[in-house]
């Protein structure tokens, strides 16, 4: 996995950050991993930087000036992974709710078959999430039924966030156009490639909400999302 890299967008995640690297570096010694910190109060990106001379050459850190948005995070991830020539780029919580293990069953999809993006589904057998509430699996999955009538994507979870791209999607998108910041973004980007005419595959995994470190959902990014949507679908109508 020498042409691969793992983005962990953080804010802070000091109670996992290096749980979650060991983990994910223990699967191969040639994953590399980019922690964008958004600033985090907490010394997320000091525990990073500790953490880099045992982790060399592999691990790597974009440290921002403030909490910016998970989509300006990934998007600032995507073009440093370019620059440095990585071939499968992946997107990955900091906080366990997807199973590191699980990179390489998408690493293997991506790379060994003629798929442009794989996503780890929730849902794509049955609804596959554990330690949420009723109310947040109603919300989660009922957004996906939401972006697919809106959107005419056949992803059974567009909102998800455990990702791999090839290179050349992210090459082919404009991603300085993406507008999105919040979960919408994960949408965006999903819905930018289907128009692209790239092969966006699903393969089901556990999602396991955190244990540790609060989630960084909120009413305003629920909304963007919402409306985010009806937004795609309307520009992608009418956008020459």
């Amino acid at each position: 996995m020498t042409d691969a890299i793992v983005i962990i967008p953080t804010y802070n995640e000091k109670e996992n950050i290096q749980a979650i690297l060991e983990a994910v570096f223990a699967l191969s010694t040639n994953v590399h991993v980019l922690v964008v910190d958004d600033n985090s109060p907490d010394g997320t990106a000091t525990i990073v930087r500790e953490l880099q001379p045992i982790f060399q050459d592999r691990l790597h850190l974009l440290s921002r000036s403030g909490k910016n948005g998970l989509g300006t995070a990934y998007i600032e991830g995507f073009k440093w992974c370019l620059q440095n020539q990585y071939q499968y780029i992946f997107e990955m919580d900091a906080d366990f709710s997807h199973a590191p293990k699980d990179l390489l069953r998408l690493y293997d999809k991506v790379s060994s078959t003629d798929a442009d993006v794989v996503i780890g589904s929730r849902y794509i057998k049955g609804v596959n999430v554990v330690n949420w509430p009723l109310t947040r699996i109603l919300l989660s999955y009922g957004a996906s039924l939401y972006v697919k009538l809106i959107t005419g994507m056949r992803v059974q979870d567009p909102t998800a966030g455990f990702i791999c791209y090839k290179r050349k999607v992210l090459e082919t998108i404009n991603l300085d156009e993406i507008k999105f910041i919040g979960y919408a973004f994960q949408i965006e980007m999903k819905f930018k490639a289907f128009k692209k005419g790239f092969k966006i595959v699903e393969i089901p995994i556990i999602f396991t909400d955190r244990i540790r470190g609060k989630s960084k959902m909120s009413g305003g990014i629920i909304s963007e999302a919402i409306f985010g949507v009806i937004s795609l679908k309307w520009n992608s109508l009418f956008k020459k």
